[in-house]
């Protein structure tokens, strides 16, 4: 009788069919199955997604047997449970009272972390923002936004034809392959080409009116030689830079801009 009663006993005892082992001891019930870790102080069927460092909504889910969506607080890491809360943008933790956001800002906003913890909601284009808190008032530098840093073009030289990246803002430009400068995109030097050339041309006009007119009293004030040498020298040197910028070649773009 003894081996057909060890037959009929289940290999896990459980506490529902009142079945015990030879000692008479209620057996524990065997772990729950899980393939992730589980944190002790929430439910079985909880999934716990941890958050990351930035201030972003954690990429939490609903487990597939209807489980409860919970993150990581982002101050003092403990568990938040968003049952009825996801309609919502932020939640305060429990445990240290400080907010952790679950949704995206609304439009034109962005979520910013205090040095005392306090989340603060501001606008995107911000960069400077005061907290607050009473205990902390600090004021928080913010870099600008992306769109102020300066984008990288390819351009074609106009000597050599070879390709070179430089900043779209500047007007001249040198070739790292022949070492020539060249005007960026559009025709810069013919602009000041044309600048010089009306300067020199009335410097020179200028000097020649000197002349002619102090030519009688040259003879007695030796001054006035000075002013026409240097007039003269002026719109010479004038004209000189007229004639190198209408020589500077144009780079013209290779393709679109690479923002980095």
């Amino acid at each position: 009788m003894a081996n057909m009663e060890n037959e009929r006993t289940p290999l896990l005892a459980g506490d529902h069919n009142n079945l015990s082992t030879g000692n008479n001891a209620p057996a524990p019930p065997p772990p729950p199955y899980s393939s992730a870790e589980t944190n002790p102080n929430s439910d079985g069927n909880a999934a716990t997604i941890p958050i990351g460092t930035d201030e972003l909504p954690p990429p939490y889910t609903p487990t597939a047997q209807g489980g409860i969506p919970m993150i990581n607080c982002k101050v003092c890491q403990a568990i938040i449970s968003l049952e009825g809360k996801q309609h919502l943008f932020v939640v305060k933790c429990s445990v240290c009272g400080e907010a952790t956001p679950i949704r995206a800002a609304p439009p034109g906003k962005k979520y910013i972390r205090c040095p005392c913890n306090l989340l603060l909601v501001c606008r995107s284009g911000a960069t400077k923002i005061l907290c607050p808190k009473e205990t902390c008032k600090r004021v928080i530098t913010l870099p600008g936004p992306r769109d102020n840093v300066a984008s990288l073009t390819r351009y074609k030289c106009g000597y050599c034809t070879q390709i070179f990246v430089i900043h779209a803002v500047v007007k001249f430009a040198r070739c790292p392959h022949c070492r020539k400068w060249s005007c960026v995109g559009q025709n810069h030097a013919r602009t000041r080409g044309h600048i010089y050339l009306t300067l020199g041309i009335l410097v020179l006009a200028a000097a020649i009116g000197i002349t002619i007119g102090t030519f009688a009293v040259a003879t007695s004030t030796g001054g006035i030689y000075v002013a026409w040498t240097g007039g003269f020298i002026i719109g010479i040197c004038f004209i000189i830079r007229a004639i190198i910028l209408y020589c500077i070649k144009v780079s013209y773009p290779y393709q679109t801009s690479l923002n980095v």
